[in-house]
């Protein structure tokens, strides 16, 4: 009997021990929950528990907090506490392994992480140049036969990588169309790609450098190099929704193609001949950027430019992109690209208006 007796005392010794050797969480309705604490963001708070694994909770729905464990509590100030958690009186108590007990109101703490995520937040902070890229690839390809006899071919690229203060983006495009009925023509044939480097100066504020590169052999654009610089302001930034202004200057330096004709004359028959057309000019930078989240699966994104001649006042250019993707698995999804350029001044009969829409597949892809 005597045995029996301290069996099931150790046993209740054990139960009793293991809660008190986890993270005690009490909630405002009086629930009591046992686990490990994983992580906060002062917004909600996620707990490991042994039976039903990670729970997210409102943050501003625990009362109180004691943990065994010593967690990385970062506060508004910008200082970070490592230390065991207690709730006192509304307020948030770090106990330090050294040092005196560090005291702050529970809406002052902006994350808690355990040793393993606040490892990986460091990380984040500084990655490697191949980490943290989000890219996507964009395929479109159409073919008619019979009374008509088209071939189009739309490709994309492009690849992000955001830290807490740059951001590096990169993107290239192609299209391509021919139609092959009667006299053979191509009815498309343009290249774009670039480079842009954004550097946050505040949360709100940032600022810009970048390169881009076109080619229309439609418009007889043999190359479009443009060197831009400025401020970008996020009018919106959360997690659903991110609204951008631009405004700088760039260097715009442009190589067409020109077809000249020369009429006859009494001593001469007509004749045509080619010459390249350079134009050289300082230009305005003024844009705007949105992306916004359509659901759980979809993404729109848009941008509008406006580029005004500060060297032959009257002459621009102006690009809208409009763009949506809906994913069909992670990875794979269904994209529809709608583009406009125009331009003011193209050489010769060019026309000053391209308009490109396609559609495809997106393969997305981080690293």
């Amino acid at each position: 009997m005597l045995r029996k007796i301290e069996f099931v005392a150790l046993i209740v010794f054990l139960g009793l021990s293991s809660a008190v050797f986890a993270d005690q969480i009490t909630l405002k309705n009086g629930d009591h929950l046992t686990g490990t604490i994983v992580k906060s963001d002062g917004k909600t708070l996620v707990l490991h528990t042994e039976f039903a694994g990670d729970v997210t909770l409102q943050f501003a729905a625990i009362t109180q907090i004691t943990t065994d464990q010593p967690l990385h509590v970062a506060l508004k100030n910008g200082q970070t506490v490592v230390g065991a958690i207690s709730t006192s009186d509304g307020k948030l108590e770090v106990a330090p392994k050294s040092g005196a007990p560090v005291e702050t109101p529970k809406d002052s703490v902006v994350a808690i992480r355990n040793d393993a995520d606040q490892l990986a937040y460091e990380k984040s902070l500084h990655p490697g140049l191949l980490q943290g890229w989000n890219a996507g690839a964009n395929v479109g390809f159409s073919l008619t036969r019979g009374n008509c006899q088209t071939e189009n071919l739309a490709l994309a690229f492009t690849a992000a990588r955001a830290t807490k203060t740059d951001k590096l983006s990169l993107y290239t495009n192609a299209v391509y169309g021919t139609n092959q009925l009667a006299v053979p023509s191509t009815t498309a044939n343009t290249e774009a790609g670039g480079i842009r480097y954004d550097r946050n100066i505040n949360p709100r504020t940032f600022a810009f450098v970048g390169a881009d590169f076109m080619s229309n052999a439609l418009q007889t654009l043999n190359l479009r190099s443009v060197g831009s610089v400025g401020l970008g302001y996020h009018a919106i930034k959360n997690d659903r929704t991110t609204l951008d202004f631009l405004a700088g200057g760039n260097f715009t330096d442009e190589n067409y193609t020109e077809t000249v004709s020369v009429a006859a004359t009494s001593t001469t028959p007509a004749f045509t001949y080619t010459r390249k057309l350079v134009h050289n000019f300082g230009a305005l930078t003024l844009g705007e950027e949105l992306t916004h989240k359509l659901g759980k699966s979809t993404v729109l994104t848009e941008k509008l430019y406006f580029y005004p001649d500060l060297t032959q006042t009257g002459n621009y250019r102006g690009t809208f992109d409009l763009g949506l993707v809906t994913k069909i698995s992670k990875w794979l999804g269904w994209q529809n690209q709608f583009g406009d350029i125009y331009v003011s001044n193209p050489p010769g009969s060019a026309r000053k208006n391209d308009i490109v829409l396609t559609t495809g597949l997106n393969f997305s892809f981080t690293h």
